[in-house]
């Protein structure tokens, strides 16, 4: 049986399969294409990540196809109720990347409370000339301990961040509608570990009590985080999305970034993907990624080796 990777999989889930006896295809074909390539080469699993789309004429067209996978853990680009209504098997990935993107998460923070993303950027270009100038303009960061960190979406993403924030020293607050208490592990070098009891609080008081917003929700129909919701956030508010483009309406980020409400912003997701608003990428308060939440070698062996063990229960 064939397997096509389209947006590429690691090296450990291609071994993986490849011992199970798949044939893997590591391909990179058009969009427009991928259904006359599916059918010509009678691919049995489709393996994507965020680029290629899976949608109803992939679906409806392509006989020979018996499992869509999703290297990560979103899948707005994949049919998923519709494809499983025409019997094929979708998988996903959702724990491999958790830490990750908790990561990349506490990279910004740190990276923004220091100014690292405008001093990596002047540094460069005046370094030599105008030193104590920018010595004096980044004089003013702040720590993360002792402050708040506000969780929206408290899943996987949403804890693992957690854990890193509580390491830290910070105080955690977290909102989901779906999740009342979490009971956090912690785990160190040497296999001890604490752990924490999280009880999730309102939208609202999040916003209201946060110092720093990190987002981790999958995509929906509504901004979540919108004019509203910037009223009720303290002056000066940090905010990270490295969750899904559209879920921050920009525009109104913006807003609240040139009125003081918010101090400053990373995206590492866009509505417009891939390619973001202008003022988005020229503004000096937001620090900016491309959407590479999940992009360690770490995260991606766990997914490939995840991917392959489940295509090989479901076909073996």
């Amino acid at each position: 049986m064939k397997v096509l990777a389209n947006d590429g999989i690691a090296t450990s889930g291609v071994i993986a399969l490849e011992q199970a006896g798949f044939k893997v295809d590591l391909a990179k074909v058009a969009q427009e294409q991928l259904v006359d390539y599916i059918n010509k080469n009678e691919i049995s699993v489709l393996l994507v990540r965020s680029a290629t789309k899976v949608r109803k004429d992939i679906i409806d067209n392509c006989p020979s196809l018996k499992i869509i996978g999703r290297g990560g853990v979103g899948m707005d680009n994949i049919d998923v109720e519709y494809a499983r209504e025409k019997g094929l098997n979708v998988i996903n990935t959702p724990a491999a990347s958790s830490h990750s993107v908790a990561e990349l998460v506490f990279a910004h923070l740190f990276g923004m409370v220091r100014f690292l993303h405008e001093s990596n950027r002047n540094m460069p270009l005046e370094g030599d000339s105008k030193f104590n100038t920018l010595k004096k303009s980044y004089a003013k960061g702040v720590e993360l301990k002792g402050k708040t960190i506000g969780i929206i979406g408290f899943g996987r993403i949403g804890q693992a961040t957690a854990k890193i924030a509580l390491g830290l020293g910070m105080k955690v607050v977290a909102y989901d509608p779906f999740i009342e208490q979490v009971n956090l592990e912690i785990e160190f070098f040497d296999h001890q570990a604490v752990f924490f009891q999280i009880n999730t609080i309102s939208k609202e008081e999040v916003l209201k009590q946060s110092d720093f917003i990190s987002l981790h929700v999958p995509a929906q129909k509504e901004y979540v985080i919108s004019e509203k919701e910037f009223k009720l956030m303290k002056d000066g508010v940090f905010i990270v999305n490295a969750a899904r483009g559209g879920v921050i309406n920009e525009i109104e980020l913006i807003k609240a970034i040139e009125s003081g409400k918010v101090s400053k912003a990373a995206l590492d997701v866009f509505e417009k993907e891939p390619t973001p608003e202008i003022q988005l990428l020229m503004n000096p308060n937001l620090s900016l990624t491309p959407h590479i939440g999940a992009a360690t070698g770490e995260a991606q062996n766990r997914i490939g080796t995840e991917l392959a063990e489940q295509i090989i229960e479901i076909l073996k």
